[in-house]
């Protein structure tokens, strides 16, 4: 199947897109991948040696989730949302920073979903070597909230 780029699923705007190809988006899967190059998407996060500091897998890894949900909310008519990370646990890196010219694979497998939190099993790769892995927890607020958090009133204040 043919999909677009990922930053088509996503509701962030350049620098800030840092996955580039999908590969496969199923009902349990998502699958994105994007180069290490000076002169390509990651090119503003790149240290002095154009190496990714592994400091970045984390939202490597949140925003292939934010491809899947993307992808499900436009199948069911709806823009691509904000999304957030909460956390996530048994993080796992073998590397202190993705080389230049390597090709990340970032692979994400749901383990559980209600209608706003989710819990994803990510793997990053290299060549078919797992450097990252670890679980992602999101969340998706609603309008509401996004409203309490980001707009006039805050999170805990009370209307004026």
């Amino acid at each position: 199947m043919q999909y677009y780029p990922a930053i088509y699923y996503l509701p962030h705007e350049e620098p800030m897109v840092m996955v580039e190809k999908v590969h496969l988006i199923n009902d349990e899967q998502c699958i994105c991948s994007v180069q290490v190059n000076k002169n390509g998407i990651l090119a503003p996060f790149l240290n002095d040696n154009n190496e990714l500091p592994n400091l970045y897998a984390i939202e490597l890894m949140a925003q292939t989730i934010g491809v899947w949900n993307g992808y499900h909310g436009i199948i069911n008519n709806k823009k691509p949302q904000l999304g957030m990370l909460l956390g996530g646990r048994s993080i796992k890196t073998l590397l202190p920073s993705f080389p230049h010219y390597s090709h990340l694979v970032i692979h994400t497998n749901l383990v559980l979903f209600d209608s706003k939190l989710a819990n994803f099993d990510c793997q990053i790769k290299i060549d078919e070597q797992c450097v990252v892995s670890g679980k992602l927890n999101v969340y998706e607020p609603d309008q509401t909230e996004l409203a309490h958090l980001f707009g006039q009133n805050r999170l805990g204040e009370e209307k004026k």
